[in-house]
């Protein structure tokens, strides 16, 4: 049972970044997934496609969607409220964003949630 739970999770983690990433998503379907997730985990996926595509061919289309995701609803205050978790210092202190793909970033971060 767990184990499915986890798996759900890294799923919708997943959605959310790749809809973002790939805009197989409109904002506001993004808007809708990414309000019920963990703040945490909303910050570290908004960071992780801000710093993948800082110096990206692909970056204007992948920072514009994020940056119209980012200002709907409640996700800004989300993020902000995201950034103070314990995960995201245990992140950021021990890991680079740039170090990890998409699914081994997602894996690793759900783990640590869910831990």
């Amino acid at each position: 049972m767990r184990r499915m739970a986890f798996e759900q999770e890294q799923r919708a983690a997943l959605r959310i970044l790749e809809g973002i990433e790939e805009g197989t998503m409109s904002a506001s379907e993004s808007q809708g997934v990414v309000e019920e997730a963990d703040p945490a985990l909303i910050y570290l996926i908004f960071t992780w496609l801000r710093k993948r595509y800082a110096d990206h061919p692909n970056s204007d289309a992948v920072i514009g969607r994020l940056a119209e995701v980012s200002n709907r609803g409640t996700i800004a205050a989300r993020m902000k409220e995201g950034q103070e978790d314990p995960v995201v210092g245990w992140f950021e202190e021990g890991h680079s964003y740039k170090d990890y793909g998409s699914k081994e970033f997602i894996e690793l971060i759900i783990e640590k949630l869910e831990g």
